[in-house]
């Protein structure tokens, strides 16, 4: 029997908009900053303002290797890598692949992929971070597309917010008020978070 064709260069749908958002962010002065997927917890948790009793410490939420390291449950620690190791100004996105113990259903994987945003320079306004991610939302999703802000509680930022974008789920529909998707949180870097960083 002979070998199916397989075509070369397709990218996975998740490398494709990984590659998308990049592109979009880098064209606002972002670079992209990586890092390991095995973490420790110092990174992972404490230089991110987490407090000790914090539920995502548990064992039932986050993989283990040992006392000290475990696998990534989010992008940040790449944030406390950039800001332990770069000078100011910062700029970065930090996309890749994270890892917590929840059971596969319609909106849970064990892994799962992030991208991540830091600005910290002398300056940087709360009404900055809005107007990039609403210009972001409408280079990703459309011109027409709106953002609505809730306010939210991160340990690592302070404000934070939850953002939701405007879809129609309605074909033909007229109203003005669109249905709301959230697709991010965000926030201003908790102060604290500088000072675990040396800041």
């Amino acid at each position: 029997m002979p070998a199916k064709a397989v075509k070369v260069g397709k990218k996975h749908p998740i490398s494709q908009i990984i590659d998308e958002v990049s592109e979009i962010f880098m064209g606002m002065g972002f670079s992209i900053a990586e890092g390991p997927e095995v973490e420790t917890v110092e990174n992972n948790f404490d230089a991110l303002n987490a407090p000790i009793d914090h539920p995502s410490r548990d064992m039932s939420d986050t993989f283990y290797i040992n006392s000290e390291l475990l696998l990534r449950t989010q992008t940040s620690p790449v944030q406390v890598r950039t800001m332990k190791g770069q000078e100011l100004p910062i700029k970065i996105i930090a996309p890749g692949r994270c890892f917590r113990f929840d059971a596969p259903d319609a909106t849970h994987s064990p892994m799962f992929h992030q991208i991540e945003g830091l600005v910290v320079g002398k300056d940087v306004t709360m009404a900055q971070l809005k107007g990039t991610l609403d210009m972001f939302v409408k280079k990703l999703f459309g011109e027409n597309t709106k953002t609505k802000f809730r306010p939210h509680n991160f340990p690592f930022t302070e404000p934070s917010a939850e953002v939701d974008i405007s879809f129609s789920s309605r074909v033909h529909d007229d109203s003005d008020d669109p249905d709301w998707l959230e697709i991010l949180g965000c926030g201003m870097v908790n102060p604290n978070v500088f000072t675990l960083n040396g800041y």
